[in-house]
């Protein structure tokens, strides 16, 4: 059989064929069916964190309940998002490196897929009005998940090239992301039937209480967001370590792999200069990324603040965008088979950036920016107690553009690097990846925080990320689609 690395074809058997020959992206053996299907479904175990609580679920209610001002809070939850931006800065790339020179990435992976689900878990405990384990308690616990959340996809990542072959990453990254919004849209919609919408309607298939005694009066319909994204995680997460093959370890102790690692990351770094067109692309996906993170990170208390929603509106309002996100991953996948990975990151820019711009010209009273729209007047265009009025119908219409195409950029991106990082230093340029993607995480809301406050107005500080929409799609037209060859960069071709 063919060792990774060379060139003769290996020949696995794949589940309903008799045989056929699937190669690697780094030329040695790739997973079978069942192992890719498995690496992909850890997007489902890890996903739902981003929507249950940088989003819909528990970012807004610590905005407006636990800090108690939603001003203030979205100013602290920019901190949050910081600081945690800051740490992965800082190791990513690292951590990256140290993958490749010890090979292994499941033990790694299974670290912080405890540590993430410990600290998300912890947030159970953030009580309203700053009580339980306060404002500082719930930052650190989300800082501690988001960084485990960021450093388990380094190596997560890092695995797709050896899982899947080169004809087959679009496809196979493109379908993590669905089955991660799809497994998010499961709880979401689990969440609106038997944690929000009790009490507020008397639909028959909607219990007439909460289930476990939970006390919506306390928001324990919105705190227990943690521990519902913990156990998910730790669930379904096993399937990874069962059925994906890992790489090989290198026999190197983890003294020697982070000292090796490290060497080889200043290396990297150095040879940045070298590969210039994998440069260019980190670059731009940093600032592209860096406004589709706002777009995530304020998108929720965003539109709570304009719209007045409440948790049953938000997790409503989340359950119709994941349903669009679950296609934008299979979108992403289409748009890379047909377009190729540049054009199709350039596509979905766009239509995240149009999204962005028709969700800011819809507010309560104005639609489009020029057609007024007086809610006291106005007839409700139904007696439900959620989205009665057309500025928010039409709103959530819109923003059906960025469920979708802000998670085809994400598939579209991860397989852009693997089309053309060098192939003997992936896991390296998967830590820059991450690097490029959480360098400048400061920067969105900062941008958002100083725009909101020159013109004390929530909808132009959201509208501020267009800026780095567009320098990073910009910066995209002059990044070519090509497999870094050693030689040729380091002659300066």
């Amino acid at each position: 059989m063919a060792q990774a690395g060379e060139s003769e074809p290996v020949r696995v058997q794949v589940p309903g064929q008799a045989s056929a020959q699937l190669v690697s992206a780094t030329g040695g053996e790739a997973a079978d069916g069942k192992g890719q299907l498995a690496w992909a479904g850890f997007e489902w175990a890890r996903n739902p964190y981003v929507i249950l609580i940088t989003i819909y679920i528990f970012a807004p209610y610590f905005s407006g309940t636990v800090v108690g001002d939603p001003v203030r809070g979205q100013a602290i939850w920019g901190h949050i998002n910081g600081v945690a931006g800051f740490i992965i800065a800082c190791f990513g790339p690292l951590l990256g490196a140290i993958a490749d020179r010890g090979g292994r990435r499941k033990p790694w992976i299974a670290a912080f897929v405890l540590t993430m689900a410990f600290a998300t878990f912890l947030l159970w405990f953030a009580l309203p009005m700053d009580a339980g384990i306060g404002i500082l308690g719930a930052a650190a616990a989300v800082v501690i998940a988001n960084v485990a959340f960021e450093f388990s996809a380094v190596f997560h990542n890092s695995m797709l090239p050896h899982v899947a072959s080169q004809k087959g990453l679009a496809r196979l990254s493109g379908l993590g992301l669905a089955l991660g919004n799809l497994g998010s849209l499961l709880i979401l919609v689990f969440m609106l039937i038997f944690l929000m919408l009790p009490g507020a309607v008397s639909w028959g298939f909607v219990p007439d209480t909460l289930p476990f005694g939970l006390d919506a009066a306390a928001h324990e319909n919105s705190r227990i967001a943690g521990p519902i994204a913990a156990i998910w995680l730790l669930v379904f997460a096993v399937p990874l370590f069962l059925f994906t093959p890992d790489a090989k370890s290198s026999g190197l102790s983890s003294k020697g792999a982070v000292r090796e690692g490290a060497q080889a990351l200043v290396r990297t770094v150095k040879s940045l200069k070298g590969y210039r067109n994998v440069a260019l692309y980190l670059v731009a996906r940093m600032f592209y990324n860096d406004g589709k993170t706002a777009v995530l990170v304020f998108g929720g208390v965003y539109a709570a603040g304009v719209f007045g929603w409440g948790p049953l509106d938000l997790t409503l309002y989340g359950v119709v965008l994941s349903i669009f996100a679950v296609a934008g991953g299979l979108v992403g996948g289409w748009l890379d088979d047909a377009l190729g990975s540049r054009n199709a990151i350039l596509t979905s820019i766009g239509m995240t950036s149009l999204g962005v711009l028709l969700a800011v010209s819809i507010t309560p009273q104005e639609i489009f920016f020029v057609i007024p729209y007086d809610p006291e007047t106005a007839t409700p265009l139904w007696s439900l107690p959620f989205f009665n009025t057309l500025p928010e119908l039409i709103y959530i219409s819109v923003v059906l553009l960025i469920a979708i195409f802000i998670t085809a950029a994400y598939a579209n991106s991860r397989t852009m690097l693997a089309r053309i990082a060098p192939v003997s230093k992936m896991s390296e340029f998967f830590g820059l990846y991450a690097l490029s993607g959480t360098a400048t995480a400061f920067l969105g809301p900062l941008l958002v925080g100083i725009a909101t406050s020159v013109f004390h107005s929530q909808r132009v500080g959201f509208a501020s990320v267009l800026l780095l929409l567009g320098f990073g799609m910009a910066l995209m037209f002059f990044v070519r689609e090509e497999r870094a060859d050693e030689a040729v960069e380091e002659r300066g071709a």
